[in-house]
């Protein structure tokens, strides 16, 4: 993602997901088609921050690295640079991860 030039507007940011585990802590195995989309990923590009009624710039609560949890149907998906990434809204993160 270093070498794009897409930068988020507002309070989006550009998640990408980590991808889940391969086997169960039981060591079962889980094919590709049982697997869920993992709701967790790394945040890699954020924009500038939102706007108040007043007009000031208020900043993002998330920074580039964070890792975070979101919801199941957040964001859109997308692909850039051969990348398959998310961008939604800063309210889509439930939280911080560490």
């Amino acid at each position: 993602m270093a070498s794009t030039t897409f930068r988020p507007l507002h309070d989006r940011v550009v998640v990408k997901r980590v991808e889940s585990e391969e086997k169960t802590k039981g060591g079962i195995i889980i094919p590709d088609t049982a697997k869920e989309k993992p709701a967790e990923g790394e945040i890699i590009a954020v924009g500038s921050g939102a706007r108040d009624d007043k007009g000031a710039l208020v900043a993002l609560d998330v920074k580039v690295g964070d890792r975070v949890l979101f919801g199941k149907w957040s964001g859109t998906e997308v692909k850039l640079n051969g990348e398959d990434l998310l961008i939604m809204k800063e309210s889509d993160i439930m939280g911080v991860i560490g």
